[in-house]
């Protein structure tokens, strides 16, 4: 038995935590991020100092962030660059320390990304009670602000008493290391309960391997899965992010080889296959290509691996128009498998991907499919590359560059192994379709929240990862000054850590992606742009804002250019440099970059007295009749009898 506070358990257990897949071990809670305050610094706080000057090299590191947001976002960053085998925990003073981590609690459990939040609580003794910060209800007396991370969590906890803090810490890392049930795990701790001494147990504390399972087809779901592949004349596969964090790609690159079935990709899926593999038609849905939108209309089976089926991967379900289309969906987690009401298969996609390529020998697509697949992917890859060197695209004015040249630029002056970064605005879109991946880890888009500000902190913590593993990989992070100023914080923590990242700050005066679809929504781009203030609204000129000398002052290194040919001689500087580096580029937000017809559904006001609004009214309409609902049953539909060598 050994006496410790709970803080000081908890840090201790943290520690002694390991994970296992394929035979190899590491260590699962590769850190903790923090920022004190009276809910905490005197608990893990404490518990953290006393173990950095234990000497011991197996001690819990400490980062401290300067948002509490931004630490998680930076700690979610980073199981997903380590495929969700290492993970971080984060600990928040109570109040509004605490509450600023809902918004990165959504974000993880949304992506389904393991992160342990240790928020500060109010006295579980009340012997002083309202604390400041205390939130008081009339009618429950055991609520607290941090009762708000119980929706956006997969599990959630409150730590009353030290005898409650073994079986609290056991299930949140079983729930942490399991693919199907990961997320944002809360543990709250109240500031009183943390100081508080116990006996604890010492097997607490022992070394102690979590074994991250690869679960096998069910046989008899394997053979119905089977049966419908083989049926088809016009297959389709949707990677997702499942294929990523199961190192399921050369599964799924033998699986499409041997089967000559073409492959769009999610946002979490892009860079399942390298973009120039002949099976490999880039980006789908909403923000997809036109090859796979193409080849998405008239499929009339769906394969999906790993993804969930977001209202942007589906083009908010018009992206499937073939009559009679069935779905076979490989996923770890039953929910998603059973989605469009498809042939479920509940397995791990490595293992998944493996089954099916054996059970489906001798069975190709036809050739000419296959083919037309390839040659689509080809015919958009030349439209990528006219994009890159801003052929055809509009006149812009002096000095400024076209997004998709800056997004061309760092694709062809990075090396194949870094990775680009980013979450929301309108660059998210056209990397989707413009960038050309040629590493698995080599893209990580957030876009199961899209949070704004997720941008610097995830880039942070994507080379954090890369650091711990011994990859010197660059990271570029691609942020619109939207999100620029929302959250720029880790610069500071990226310059105090001597992490490089490198930050391409595009400067639109305004939000470019908001503005694009306020304009196809009819609402004229209102509010989405940053001007001084007339008598006839936020219409005048552009604001004086200098986010150059913002990025400098927070101590990185900042080349601002004017033109791609800067630019690019900037990417160069800065790739060279070993410090973090921004890089702030003025865009032309009107020039949009290469396009699908996809759509996506954003209601349109029924009426209005705005003509613009009317006529997007029509449109939008148009766009409904398209959408399906996928409800025929699987088992009801019998299969075409088909197979060929």
């Amino acid at each position: 038995m050994t006496v410790l506070t709970v803080a000081q358990a908890t840090v201790r257990f943290l520690e002694a935590q390991l994970t296992e897949r394929d035979g190899v071990e590491r260590p699962f809670f590769a850190g903790c991020w923090g920022i004190f305050g009276h809910g905490n610094v005197a608990g893990v706080g404490q518990a953290l100092l006393e173990r950095e000057q234990s000497g011991d090299p197996s001690h819990l590191r400490f980062f401290h962030g300067r948002n509490e947001q931004a630490m998680v976002h930076a700690a979610v960053a980073y199981a997903r660059q380590r495929d969700r085998l290492a993970a971080m925990a984060v600990t928040a003073s109570v109040g509004p320390g605490a509450t600023n981590m809902v918004t990165g609690a959504a974000l993880a459990t949304i992506n389904r990304l393991p992160v342990l939040l240790l928020p500060g609580d109010t006295f579980a003794t009340r012997v002083a009670s309202p604390v400041l910060q205390e939130l008081e209800n009339a009618q429950q007396g055991d609520i607290s602000v941090n009762d708000v991370f119980r929706p956006v969590s997969v599990h959630f906890d409150r730590v009353d008493r030290p005898e409650q803090l073994a079986s609290a810490l056991l299930h949140a890392t079983r729930i942490l290391t399991d693919p199907a049930e990961t997320g944002a795990v809360t543990l709250a701790l109240p500031q009183d309960v943390q100081a508080e001494s116990y006996d604890f147990p010492d097997d607490l504390f022992a070394r102690r391997v979590w074994h991250v399972a690869r679960p096998v087809p069910e046989p008899a779901a394997l053979e119905r899965a089977v049966a419908v592949i083989r049926s088809a004349r016009r297959p389709l596969v949707v990677a997702g992010g499942g294929v990523a964090y199961s190192q399921a790609n050369e599964a799924l690159q033998a699986f499409v080889e041997a089967t000559g079935i073409p492959v769009g990709e999610s946002q979490a899926g892009k860079g399942s296959l390298a973009y120039n593999h002949p099976q490999s038609v880039g980006a789908i849905g909403a923000t997809g290509t036109t090859a796979a939108n193409a080849l998405a209309e008239d499929a009339d089976v769906v394969i999906g691996v790993g993804t969930r089926y977001s209202d942007f991967t589906t083009a908010s379900r018009t992206a499937f128009q073939g009559d009679g289309v069935r779905f076979v969906n490989l996923n770890v987690s039953a929910f998603d498998t059973h989605k469009h009401s498809a042939t479920g298969l509940v397995a791990d996609a490595r293992e998944g991907l493996t089954a099916l390529t054996a059970e489906l020998e001798g069975w190709r697509a036809e050739e000419a499919y296959t083919a037309r697949a390839t040659q689509l992917a080809g015919e958009w890859d030349t439209i990528v590359q006219g994009a890159y060197d801003g052929k055809g695209a509009p006149q812009v004015a002096d000095g400024l560059a076209i997004q998709s040249q800056v997004i061309g630029a760092v694709n062809e002056l990075s090396d194949p192994r870094d990775v680009v970064v980013c979450a929301a605005g309108s660059m998210p879109g056209d990397l989707h379709k413009l960038w050309r991946t040629r590493d698995r880890k080599g893209y990580h888009v957030e876009y199961g929240f899209s949070c704004m500000g997720y941008e610097i902190a995830g880039g942070l913590g994507v080379k954090m990862a890369a650091l711990d593993e011994d990859d010197p990989r660059d990271v570029f992070v691609m942020v619109g000054d939207g999100s620029y100023l929302m959250m720029n914080t880790e610069l500071v923590t990226a310059v105090a850590e001597g992490v490089k990242i490198i930050v391409v700050l595009v400067q639109n005066h305004g939000y470019a992606s908001i503005g694009a679809l306020s304009q196809s929504l009819g609402s004229q781009r209102f509010g989405t742009s940053y001007r001084y203030r007339t008598d006839s609204g936020l219409d005048g000129d552009k604001l004086p804002v200098d986010l150059a000398a913002n990025a400098a002052s927070l101590g990185a290194d900042v080349l601002a250019v004017a033109g791609i040919e800067d630019f690019r001689a900037a990417v160069l500087k800065a790739k060279a440099s070993t410090r973090t580096t921004v890089i702030h580029v003025e865009t032309d937000p009107l020039v949009p970059a290469p396009d699908s017809p996809a759509w996506w559904d954003v209601p349109v006001s029924e009426v209005s007295v705005l003509t613009s609004t009317r006529q997007a009214r029509l449109a939008y309409q148009d766009h409904k009749t398209r959408q399906r609902a996928y409800l025929a049953p699987a088992a009801d539909q019998t299969p075409h009898e088909r197979g060929n060598a």
